[in-house]
């Protein structure tokens, strides 16, 4: 079938800016990419744990057969919320199919016609999309500044209705790898009785203790609205859970459409998550994530490459190349020589913010961190 001439040109637009995404094939790179922190994705000890826990529940079953509010709510699921609840200190836990699903479903279905959300303007796509369908008004504030938050609150809020305010931001941001100041945002939003909604997707497994995420490392956990983590990055499975209280839940279950109507995670997805979560609470691979971290800043300041680089001090570390052709140039160079390193292109991210990505891990050797670094200081000129 003709696919429609207004979504060619779309097409080609991506092209002459040289943006167009496709999909690569695998290569057998050192991996600076992806979101397994830990290695927890190829650990076979999950692996294995996993299939013991599945023969010792009898849930030989390769799919869910339904939604949960239908077949999909096999014992696993009540098993693995509690422990998701207990671990986080939260009073319930709602697990979601994907990050993408449980901030689609929450955004879209609590706010309230009438009511405000106000975002950091570096929020992930999937929660834009959420407010998108949503039935309140939506407003983004300069990243990380409580100050530009606060002005365009009193600028649309509307303090003669029952007007509710939600305030949404990332512990970790995915294309930049800092953080807010969470202590200050959580004391304004207490202060004026806001609803704070804190994604930790990219905390969890490296901040706090047995890496629980970056609110309870500060101990805030239970100060805000809802938390939304994911077990696609250092967990190395897959799904999401939304952590807050009973009321919260029991709304989800009865509102939120991408909860509702979808087929539920199989049996052997929520053993996975239920055996990385055992993993964490003895593993040693976070210790080793932050050594190669504070290995990765030391290395930026000897080789002169610290200016270029977002401050962060969690697992990414985003270098700024200026220009499509530029970044992708750079990335090619350093993927030829050995090391999987992506470029970040707009508009994923603003025009002249362009970048390459590197993603560090537990399993990276401190020898391919000094030399990829080494690498990118040749070819950026430095």
């Amino acid at each position: 079938m003709r696919l429609p001439e207004k979504l060619h040109k779309k097409i080609k637009k991506r092209k002459d800016s040289n943006a167009l995404r496709i999909l690569y094939k695998q290569k057998n790179l050192i991996d600076f990419s992806s979101n397994d922190y830990l290695g927890f994705a190829s650990a076979k000890t999950i692996f294995d744990k996993t299939h013991r826990l599945m023969i010792e529940k009898r849930m030989q079953k390769n799919g869910a057969t339904g939604s949960r509010l239908l077949s999909g709510n096999h014992t696993l699921y009540v098993e693995a919320e509690r422990i998701l609840a207990d671990v986080h200190h939260a009073e319930e836990a709602l697990i979601f199919n994907s990050g993408y699903d449980a901030n689609v479903g929450f955004f879209s279905s609590i706010p309230q016609r009438g009511d405000v959300i106000f975002y950091d303007e570096l929020i992930h796509a999937s929660i834009r999309d959420g407010m998108q369908m949503s039935n309140a008004k939506s407003y983004k504030f300069k990243h990380n500044d409580i100050e530009d938050l606060k002005f365009l609150i009193e600028r649309h809020r509307n303090v003669k209705s029952d007007q509710e305010i939600y305030i949404v931001t990332e512990s970790v941001f995915s294309m930049d790898g800092d953080s807010p100041d969470l202590k200050s945002l959580i004391a304004f939003c207490q202060k004026y009785d806001y609803h704070l909604i804190v994604d930790e997707a990219h905390a969890i497994g490296l901040f706090g203790d047995n890496g629980v995420g970056l609110l309870q490392k500060l101990r805030l956990e239970n100060q805000v609205f809802a938390r939304i983590n994911t077990f696609g990055k250092a967990l190395g499975c897959h799904g999401a859970v939304i952590l807050g209280s009973n009321d919260l839940k029991t709304y989800l279950v009865n509102f939120c459409r991408s909860f509702i109507y979808t087929t539920s995670l199989p049996p052997h997805s929520i053993a996975t998550i239920q055996m990385a979560y055992e993993e964490l609470q003895y593993t040693s691979e976070i210790e080793k994530l932050i050594e190669n971290i504070t290995f990765f800043i030391g290395e930026l300041k000897s080789k002169h490459l610290i200016s270029k680089f977002i401050q962060s001090n969690s697992a990414i570390h985003c270098c700024i190349i200026s220009g499509n052709n530029n970044v992708k140039r750079v990335a090619s160079k350093i993927q030829e020589k050995g090391f999987d390193v992506k470029p970040i292109l707009s508009p994923t991210v603003p025009q002249g913010k362009e970048r390459l990505r590197f993603c560090l891990h537990s399993y990276n050797s401190k020898e391919e961190i000094s030399e990829v670094l080494e690498l990118l200081a040749t070819f950026v000129g430095i």
